[in-house]
């Protein structure tokens, strides 16, 4: 890496895939979906996983499907009809020379076309084979259509976000999509995996990201069996009770996180504020806590969020600014641990986690069908046969 990218003087290029990754010689074929089940093989790409997508053909490609967003990278793409007998024969052949397999096809439908895990796995018994769905594979939900505000609603985690006196917030489509559901599959996917080379016996494996929210909500309902969560939103110390962890305004209109929980840090931040914490409350007198909110608030509007910045680097009291995209990507911390990466010319989020002695693989999105060619001829066609399949338009 540049000494440039060293200082903080723009974003790295990654380019660390070869025979060293991680996961060199990992096998992936990705049937083409959306959200965690594209972002968990892209967490496998970043790694040295070599990825073959399956794309549907130009006439059947859905709207929003589209191959210049971050997650559709570091693979080759062929393009198959798989309502075809021949297109899934193909489909079949490339689920036989992979350790992995990973559609998003509601429950059903890959048997229909005849790329289900029995037709697979009757290929190659070590397979491991993932199906990512919202639902999960049975349920009265599991053939509804559904999106991460869906799964949300129902795993409860939707009902706790938001102010008392207004509807429910949310995360945007990254908790359920990808922060829960892309990440557990990805983790499912390397535990089958080892699990498969350790036994020879693969996996088929049941990815449903309201079950991974659900999990990721596991301290709220471990605190709710207790009595110790309120399901009255706003009136718990994660949600917007605590004056201590709160999110304030300042005078330029912007916006101030405190997370100051511990009380080493509370006291911190009532030194950083210039209060004296003998004219308030304790810290966890909940009785009191509208109380000190409004002395917080009153405070912290005073100076710009630029000014509390300035002033919070004097004091461990857990103040952030928060960031709209464009300025997170200029912050000096993400500038100096170049957490984005330049990529198809573009900007986009470095990898994570860091390995000391590797560095994941970035490139450029890939166009569907861009290898249908050439992944034909490594199944053994012949131009001949390839130029059948093309005419026929089996593969485009």
């Amino acid at each position: 890496m540049g000494t440039d990218e060293g200082t903080g003087a723009g974003p790295a290029v990654l380019n660390g895939a070869g025979p060293d990754a991680p996961l060199a010689g990992v096998k992936v074929v990705e049937i083409a979906g959306l959200g965690a089940a594209s972002f968990a093989v892209s967490m496998l790409g970043y790694f040295g996983a070599e990825i073959i997508r399956i794309d549907r053909p130009p006439a059947r490609q859905q709207k929003g499907q589209h191959h210049t967003i971050a997650p559709v990278r570091d693979r080759r793409s062929i393009r198959i009809d798989l309502r075809t007998d021949r297109g899934a024969s193909i489909a079949v052949a490339l689920a036989g020379r992979a350790d992995i397999v990973v559609e998003g096809f509601r429950p059903g439908v890959a048997e229909r076309l005849g790329v289900g895990p029995d037709e697979c796995m009757q290929r190659n018994s070590r397979l491991v084979y993932a199906r990512s769905t919202g639902w999960g594979q049975d349920g009265p939900l599991a053939s509804s259509a559904g999106h991460d505000l869906n799964y949300l609603a129902i795993s409860g985690a939707l009902y706790s976000f938001g102010p008392p006196d207004g509807p429910p917030a949310w995360p945007l489509n990254l908790l359920a999509d990808y922060a829960a559901g892309g990440t557990t599959l990805a983790f499912g996917l390397l535990v089958a995996l080892h699990r498969a080379r350790a036994t020879g016996r693969g996996e088929v494996i049941d990815a449903a990201m309201l079950d991974a929210v659900t999990m990721a909500m596991t301290r709220l309902y471990a605190r709710l069996s207790t009595g110790e969560w309120s399901e009255s939103r706003g009136s718990n110390q994660d949600d917007g009770a605590a004056p201590f962890y709160n999110v304030y305004r300042t005078s330029d209109g912007k916006f101030l996180a405190v997370g100051a929980v511990e009380p080493q840090f509370f006291g911190q931040l009532l030194e950083c504020l210039g209060l004296n914490s003998a004219e308030l409350p304790a810290q966890f007198d909940r009785a009191r806590w509208p109380e000190v909110k409004e002395v917080f608030a009153a405070r912290i509007s005073m100076l710009t969020r630029e000014e509390w910045v300035k002033r919070a680097k004097d004091y461990d009291a857990c103040i952030s600014p928060v960031l709209a995209p464009s300025e997170a990507i200029e912050h000096p911390h993400a500038r100096s641990r170049e957490a984005f990466i330049k990529a198809g010319g573009g900007i986009v989020p470095r990898p994570a986690p860091r390995f000391q002695s590797f560095q994941p693989s970035v490139s450029d999105p890939c166009l569907p069908g861009d290898s249908s060619r050439e992944i034909l001829g490594e199944l053994g066609l012949t131009s001949e046969e390839a130029d059948e399949l093309f005419q026929l338009g089996v593969v485009s």
